[in-house]
């Protein structure tokens, strides 16, 4: 699949400061369709739409198996997206056949548990959580063990239509390591989590929408995707604090009591009234205008 590519052209314009004048560089960018570049190893990276960072694990030969090399080079790239201001969203996604099959078993079945234990291995597959800007989802295919708490860290799940999730550490001798029993339990409740967990079994792109895992099944793969992008270029054309207070927020929700959640919602709330953009975009509704965010 090909995606729209950014094409940087730059040029140099006079900038008078004071009673000098000096040469900037003045940078835009045209977008452009074809196949992206990447510094990485087991990744590539792209900005498809305007304001969207993409990431396509690429491990074909191991299904997009997730190591600690996979893991550190997602981590690496997701930041590099967040710290850029143009970005305001990132849609993750892996091949038709798998967003990820599972943890990379070679990496592990020969770790001793002090060696484990000692590094507290995986721990850093959950620093994407700590990411402030959106993160979507697009799943195709299997999104087993590692591949499935991976998609549960993401703030969106989109699926195709045999997207395939599952539990399946218990035929390994062990149990999700991520996350997994955690987030899945909060997701679907506590008798399908057991269930799932306890017996191995996978679940469906049409149950896990049911459940509430995934918000919407697409007819295709390249629906999938291109749904998950549409919507991360909605995200991005908003205000970038008021994206950031909302995820919060609703992270927030899984953290403590009803009583709590709403309590620092309301903090977050009131705090936006010192923004930048709680005025523009007030304004601009009342003028029926379309808001420029600043971003302050």
């Amino acid at each position: 699949m090909s995606f729209l590519q950014p094409l940087r052209i730059s040029t140099r314009i006079p900038l008078r400061i004071g009673g000098f004048t000096i040469s900037r560089p003045f940078q835009t960018t045209r977008y452009q369709s074809s196949t992206a570049a990447s510094k990485y190893e087991y990744i590539l990276t792209s900005t498809p739409r305007p304001g969207v960072g993409q990431i396509t694990l690429n491990r074909p030969k191991a299904l997009n198996a997730l190591s600690t090399p996979v893991m550190k080079e997602l981590n690496s790239a997701l930041t590099v997206f967040s710290s850029t201001p143009e970005i305001g969203a990132v849609v993750l996604t892996g091949s038709e056949k798998a967003f990820a099959a599972g943890a990379d078993i070679k990496e592990m079945k020969d770790i001793t548990f002090s060696q484990a234990f000692g590094s507290d291995f995986i721990k850093l597959w959950s620093d994407l959580t700590s990411i402030p800007i959106p993160i979507i989802a697009a799943v195709n295919g299997y999104a087993l063990g590692g591949g499935c708490e991976l998609a549960l860290m993401t703030d969106i799940i989109y699926c195709g239509p045999k997207a395939t999730f599952g539990q399946p550490e218990i035929k390994l001798g062990i149990i999700p390591g991520a996350g997994g029993s955690q987030r899945l339990t909060r997701a679907i409740g506590k008798a399908k989590a057991m269930e799932i967990i306890l017996t191995g079994k996978n679940f469906s792109a049409q149950e896990a929408e049911e459940w509430g895992v995934a918000a919407r099944v697409f007819e295709t793969p390249e629906k999938c995707v291109e749904g998950a992008l549409d919507t991360a270029e909605i995200i991005a054309g908003y205000g970038k604090l008021a994206v950031k207070a909302a995820k919060e927020v609703v992270n927030q929700a899984y953290e403590g009591t009803l009583v709590e959640g709403v309590k620092y919602e309301r903090r977050v709330f009131h705090a936006l009234f010192a923004s930048k953009d709680q005025k523009i975009g007030m304004e601009a509704f009342a003028k029926k205008e379309k808001p420029v965010w600043s971003n302050e």
